[in-house]
C-alpha cells in the first residue's frame, strides 16, 4: 500500500506469542512490523510520529466465521459495510461463510466475491466455500478447484451433514489436498427447530429447546471421522461444558484439532433473552452460566483455540417477530473488542491471552502470517484505550444491520486506530 513508515511511541505493546504486556514503540515501513522497540519514544528519522499515549496495540484481529450478505442479501451486508465495521471495531482479516442464498460452492461464485471484497472492503477477505453443494448435505464440492481459486477453508456452517458417509467421503478427500474443514458441532435431530438451551428457564418460557449434549454428540461423531480420515478440523463454536472433554481428549490423542467459540457465549448467558428478546437468539443458543464460564476457562487454558464474532446481519423484518420464529444471529465486528473486555475488566482473561485467541491462534490456523507483535511480522495492527467508557447505540454501527444484543450496554474499550498492511484504515484526522 504506502512505503511512508510510521512510528507509533508510548504505546503498551501487547504480545501473544511471549504471553506479555510492555511499554514500547513499533516502526512500521513497506506494510510490516520493521523493528520493535523496548523503548517507548525511540530516536527514528524519516518517519511519521504517533503518540499511542498509553494506549495498547495488538496485532489485529483476525476474526473466522463472518457472514456478508454478498451474492443475495447485500441489503443486510456488503463487503463495503462489513469492511468499515471491522476496521472499526479493530478486525484487519474477515474470514467469510459461504451461507449466502447463493451458496458459495463453486469456483465462480468464489471469484465474483473475491473481486467484490477486492474492490469495496478496507480490510483483508478470506473466503471460506461451501464443504457440499448448495449447503445440501448430499454431495461435496469440488474441493480441489475452490481451492485453487481461493478458499481458505470448508464448512456448510449450521446446515450440519446428516449423513456420515458424505462427511466421510469430503473429509478424506480434503485430507489428500490438505484442506481445513470447520464443521457446526451439532446432533442435526436434536437440534432442529430449537430456540433455547433445554433447562427450566425454556420450560418456563415454553420455547422449543435443545440439550446441550446435542453439541457433545455432534462433536463426538466428527471426532470420530477425524480420527477416521486424519483431515484438518475446526469446530466453529464449543459453547458447552459437556463438550469439553471430547476436546481435551482429541488434542491429547495428537489430532489436528482446534476449536473455536463465540463473544456471546463468552459474555452472555440463557436468562439474558429474559422475556423473549430476540435480538439474544443467536445460533447456537445461549447456555447457562455454567457453561459460559467452563467456556472462558477453555480460552484461558487454551483448549479452546479461537474467538470470533460470528457477525451475522439480519435485517428488523426478520427480527421484530415472536423468538420462535424469528431469525437467529448478531452483528459483531464492531462490538466484539469492547464486549470482550468485560473478560478483562472483571479479571477472567489477561490482553495476552485474549489476543492469542483473536488475533495469533485463527492465523495460525489458516497458515497466516498475521497475530505477531514482531518484527517482519505483517503491519495489521489495532490501537484501543481499553478503559474508555462508552454506551453502545446500535444506531451509529457501520454494519448495514443493527441486531446487537448490547445496544445500550455500557461497555468500556474504544477503538482508536486500526492499520491494515501498515495503512490507517480507522481513526486519525
Amino acid at each position: 500500500m504506502t512505503d511512508i513508515s510510521t512510528l507509533i511511541t508510548n504505546a503498551r505493546l501487547i504480545d501473544p506469542e511471549a504471553g506479555t504486556t510492555r511499554e514500547g514503540a513499533v516502526l512500521l515501513t513497506g506494510g510490516r512490523i520493521a523493528e520493535v522497540f523496548d523503548t517507548p519514544t525511540p530516536e527514528v528519522t524519516n518517519a511519521t510520529i504517533l503518540d499511542a499515549n498509553g494506549a495498547f496495540l495488538a496485532p489485529g484481529i483476525v476474526d473466522i466465521g463472518v457472514k456478508v450478505g454478498e451474492p443475495g442479501e447485500r441489503h443486510k451486508e456488503s463487503y463495503k459495510t462489513a469492511g468499515l465495521a471491522a476496521a472499526a471495531g479493530g478486525v484487519t482479516t474477515i474470514v467469510t461463510r459461504p451461507d449466502t442464498p447463493t451458496p458459495i460452492d463453486t469456483p465462480e461464485v468464489l471469484s465474483f466475491i473475491l473481486e467484490r471484497a477486492e474492490d469495496d472492503s478496507i480490510v483483508h477477505t478470506l473466503p471460506m466455500a461451501a464443504l457440499t453443494k448448495g449447503r445440501e448435505g448430499r454431495e461435496m464440492t469440488e474441493l480441489g478447484f475452490l481451492l485453487d481459486a481461493g478458499a481458505v477453508a470448508f464448512t456448510d456452517c449450521d446446515h450440519v451433514v446428516s449423513d456420515t458417509r458424505v462427511l466421510q467421503r469430503a473429509m478424506s478427500y480434503a485430507r489428500s489436498l490438505g484442506a481445513l474443514i470447520m464443521a457446526h458441532p451439532q446432533e442435526p435431530g436434536l437440534s432442529k427447530g430449537a430456540a433455547v438451551t433445554a433447562g427450566k428457564f425454556a420450560t418456563l418460557r415454553g420455547l422449543p429447546s435443545v440439550s446441550p449434549m446435542a453439541e457433545r454428540m455432534g462433536l463426538d461423531r466428527d471426532i470420530a471421522l477425524v480420527e477416521m480420515t486424519g483431515v484438518r478440523y475446526h469446530a466453529d463454536q464449543i459453547t458447552t461444558s459437556r463438550a469439553l472433554p471430547a476436546l481435551e481428549r482429541a488434542k491429547a490423542n495428537g489430532f489436528d484439532v482446534t476449536a473455536g467459540t463465540s463473544m456471546h457465549h463468552l459474555t452472555l448467558n440463557e436468562l439474558d433473552v429474559a422475556d423473549y428478546r430476540t435480538f439474544f437468539k443467536v445460533k447456537p443458543p445461549l447456555r447457562s452460566e455454567d457453561d459460559r464460564q467452563a467456556t472462558v476457562e477453555a480460552i484461558r487454558s487454551g483448549l479452546i483455540d479461537i474467538i470470533g464474532s460470528f457477525h451475522t446481519p439480519q435485517d428488523e423484518e426478520s427480527k421484530r417477530l415472536p423468538y420462535e420464529e424469528a431469525a437467529s444471529g448478531a452483528v459483531g465486528l464492531e462490538t466484539m473488542l469492547p464486549v470482550l473486555l468485560r473478560l478483562y475488566h472483571s479479571g477472567e482473561l489477561d490482553l495476552p491471552t485474549l489476543f492469542r485467541a483473536l488475533s495469533l491462534n485463527p492465523a495460525k490456523r489458516l497458515g497466516l502470517e498475521a497475530g505477531r507483535m514482531a518484527k517482519g511480522a505483517p503491519a495489521d495492527l489495532v490501537l484501543f484505550d481499553a478503559d474508555k467508557p462508552l454506551v453502545l447505540d446500535r444506531s451509529r454501527l457501520q454494519s448495514k444491520s443493527k441486531n446487537t444484543p448490547f445496544d445500550g450496554a455500557r461497555l468500556q474499550g474504544k477503538v482508536l486506530g486500526t492499520w491494515v498492511a501498515g495503512t490507517r484504515v480507522y481513526g486519525g484526522a
